[in-house]
């Protein structure tokens, strides 16, 4: 699923006074998101304006990544009227000061919505917005968010999270979804189709944070059990059982499981199905077999076998993920 929302807060939030927040570190992308989606003029398709600010704690140039540099014309004060803010990524090391906290807060205390794209939910788990809320981020840094705040309820594996008058969006991308989400709330699915259709990207996207993230595979230091590893990924197409393997191991099958686990951290049985996903990974992005020969080459057996653990594992389909990712795609 790629959305975790509060579907009795959809449409509840006013959409006419928003405000980007940006200080040193902002990311590029995130920021012009929220340019695109919210500050420009589309009353000629019949798209509502909306009052569109950027503001910034401190007066002066804000030196953001990629060089970029953004002058902000406006301070926190112009946070008192808006009814949504959109804090953008600023790095995960970003600590907000008393004042951008207080004003945040105060949008939140008068019914106003607050936002964070990609790692700016650091700095809403940082203000104290988050607390007791479901929330997520960029996959790269679920680890390092849940031990830094272990009284948020991270939810991994989808594009955005709605929660009230909170709401945080994934990885870079992700945060069109959120602000898309936004919009089709507030004004409809024709006026957040027409935006989309501006922008050249789909309305309303499926899958979750899964099926970006690199290497599904992870690499193990296999000492007596590299020949076999080795092996059986070359031959995925096969019967795989652990009494092939230890077999080809020469040891019992119990010495076989157990030397298994102490190698890599994990069965057999689930080692051999990340590497049959990645393999059918690779196929689907650079080529144009039919599922059902997919699943015959990564050793699922059948076409039903490999979309259940594919989407099970990766949060999308197989057809989706090669209309995604294929070269025709």
């Amino acid at each position: 699923m790629s959305i975790a929302c509060d579907q009795a807060a959809c449409g509840r939030y006013p959409l006419t006074d928003v405000v980007a927040v940006v200080d040193d570190g902002v990311s590029p992308f995130e920021l012009a998101v929220a340019c695109e989606v919210f500050g420009i003029d589309r009353s000629d398709a019949g798209v509502p304006t909306v009052d569109f600010a950027i503001a910034s704690p401190r007066p002066g140039v804000v030196r953001g990544e990629a060089g970029l540099g953004v002058v902000a014309d406006h301070r926190l004060d112009r946070l008192a009227t808006a009814d949504l803010v959109v804090v953008p990524a600023c790095g995960t090391g970003y600590r907000p000061g008393p004042d951008l906290v207080a004003a945040l807060e105060d949008v939140v205390a008068r019914g106003g919505r607050v936002v964070s794209l990609c790692s700016g939910a650091f700095v809403l788990a940082r203000a104290g917005l988050l607390d007791g809320r479901r929330a997520t981020t960029h996959w790269r840094y679920e680890k390092e968010f849940q031990e830094a705040f272990p009284e948020v309820d991270l939810v991994p594996d989808v594009l955005f999270v709605e929660d009230g008058p909170v709401a945080s969006s994934a990885g870079t991308a992700a945060g069109i979804d959120l602000c898309l989400h936004i919009v089709r709330s507030a004004f409809g699915a024709a006026a957040a189709n027409t935006v989309a259709r501006r922008m050249v990207v789909p309305p309303q996207r499926d899958g979750g944070q899964a099926q970006y993230v690199e290497s599904p595979v992870r690499d193990v230091e296999a000492r007596t059990l590299a020949p076999v590893l080795d092996w059986a990924v070359a031959h995925l197409d096969e019967d795989l059982s652990v009494a092939v393997l230890a077999r080809r191991a020469a040891m019992s099958e119990r010495t076989f499981a157990r030397r298994f686990r102490e190698e890599t951290g994990t069965t057999p049985h689930a080692w051999l199905l990340l590497r049959r996903v990645a393999l059918a990974e690779e196929l689907l992005e650079t080529g144009d077999l039919a599922v059902e020969e997919v699943a015959r080459r990564c050793g699922f057996g059948s076409a039903t076998m490999l979309r259940h653990h594919f989407t099970r594992l990766r949060g999308t389909p197989p057809s989706r993920y090669r209309r995604t990712f294929g070269h025709a795609g």
